[in-house]
């Protein structure tokens, strides 16, 4: 699907400083080649298709190859449900996990569209969402949709950790600027966790579903 730069409804910020924030995601996405794979608008994830770098071992015995092409996850800013101004709530928390499982079932469907995807035999997701502790939450939330965490070593090493800050500035920016009341003092200390899921088990997960359709 094309590429398109879309600026967050209304602002709570400069509109000049909202636009470069949300101009500098979307040159990053065209240069990873990121990328839409659904109209529906309760998705939260764009796909970038891109090689393994290191062995994994998951717990359905998929064991994946370095050099193998893998569908690594992106989040959908523009679309991620809005944090109210007095925190999330139950309703939000609900929205969010149906857009999670309309995200998912849409991106089974793409890839069972694309043959030339014929290889792909997993989908990985950084969760970075906040702080240690509220990513392992968040990691044992993704294992109700056949996600795992998969320990990064690259995170234990000082490329590693410069790496992850630099990130940590950009997902603070676009936070900014499109939700603030979801930005945290310590944002730039986000945790960072991979959890993958395998193929197999997404298509187990929802193959009724798209029968159905």
């Amino acid at each position: 699907m094309e590429q398109r730069l879309v600026l967050p409804p209304g602002g709570r910020m400069h509109t000049l400083l909202a636009t470069l924030i949300f101009g500098l995601d979307w040159r990053l996405r065209r240069h990873l080649q990121v990328f839409e794979y659904t109209h529906d608008t309760d998705c939260i994830f764009r796909i970038r298709i891109m090689p393994l770098t290191r062995p994994v071992m998951l717990s359905d015995g998929t064991r994946l190859e370095p050099g193998e092409r893998l569908i690594d996850l992106h989040l959908w800013n523009e679309q991620i449900p809005v944090i109210p101004p007095s925190g999330a709530s139950l309703v939000w928390a609900r929205h969010m996990y149906h857009c999670l499982d309309v995200s998912l079932r849409e991106l089974t469907a793409y890839i069972e569209s694309q043959p030339d995807l014929g290889d792909v035999r997993a989908v990985r997701a950084n969760m970075s969402f906040g702080t240690r502790e509220q990513v392992s939450q968040l990691a044992r939330i993704s294992g109700r949709f056949g996600f795992e965490e998969v320990p990064d070593p690259r995170y234990g090493t000082l490329l590693g950790r410069l790496h992850l800050f630099g990130e940590n500035i950009l997902v603070s920016l676009l936070v900014l600027a499109r939700n603030v009341e979801a930005l945290r003092r310590d944002s730039l200390l986000r945790s960072r966790s991979q959890v993958f899921v395998s193929r197999a088990a997404l298509e187990d997960r929802y193959r009724t579903a798209l029968r159905a359709n």
